[in-house]
């Protein structure tokens, strides 16, 4: 347990300064950055503020959906924002092409690396995923098509509302899935199995 939820945590704030990354990079990001950097461009507000809100709406979404959040829902709504803020508070802008592509990728890896590591911990979902799979769960409409619905849906948006698409978004887009593949397994929890004289339990 103690390991599982030091790699949450590590998750999470990874997450965090991986959106830090993405804003001072300022080529592009995710879909839901984009539209937590347009939110915060229209409304004046911290981006970490802004993501905590749009965590605490998504979460609004799950009631109907009759999902439960988790310890790893509930810390993500909260650790997410807090260290994107801080990050931003720690990293100086950049104003070198070579050095924001280079803070780009290196956004990217962060990003799957953090995915990796909370999803690993199993501790629940984020707001975000969670609102995909119950939405697939009580319509059963395909995960691909939920999940595209949603994060074209949220680009579009942020994009409307003043966030960066770039040449970043494309990056993600193209090599989060496969980098996410390859850091799952290293940090997904395993039971651990012990013998009794009866029989195996796992614990």
């Amino acid at each position: 347990m103690p390991r599982r939820l030091l790699q949450l945590y590590i998750g999470l704030v990874l997450y965090g300064v991986s959106t830090a990354m993405f804003v001072r990079a300022d080529l592009g990001a995710d879909p839901w950055n984009v539209f937590h950097i347009g939110v915060a461009k229209h409304l004046s507000l911290d981006i970490g503020t802004v993501m905590i809100l749009t965590g605490v709406v998504v979460l609004l979404f799950w009631i109907p959906l009759r999902q439960r959040p988790g310890l790893g829902t509930i810390s993500n709504v909260i650790v997410l924002g807090l260290a994107a803020d801080a990050s931003l508070m720690l990293m100086p802008e950049l104003s070198a092409l070579p050095a924001r592509v280079a803070l780009l990728i290196a956004a990217v890896i962060v990003n799957a690396i953090a995915t990796g590591m909370y999803i690993g911990a199993g501790f629940g979902s984020g707001p975000r995923d969670g609102l995909m799979t119950g939405i697939h769960a009580r319509t059963g409409w395909s995960v691909r098509g939920v999940r595209t619905a949603i994060e074209v849906s949220v680009l579009l948006t942020g994009w409307a509302l003043g966030g960066t698409i770039g040449v970043g978004t494309v990056l993600y887009a193209l090599a989060i899935g496969p980098l996410i593949q390859i850091c799952l397994p290293w940090f997904r929890q395993k039971p651990t199995l012990t013998s009794t004289p009866q029989t195996a339990k796992i614990v």
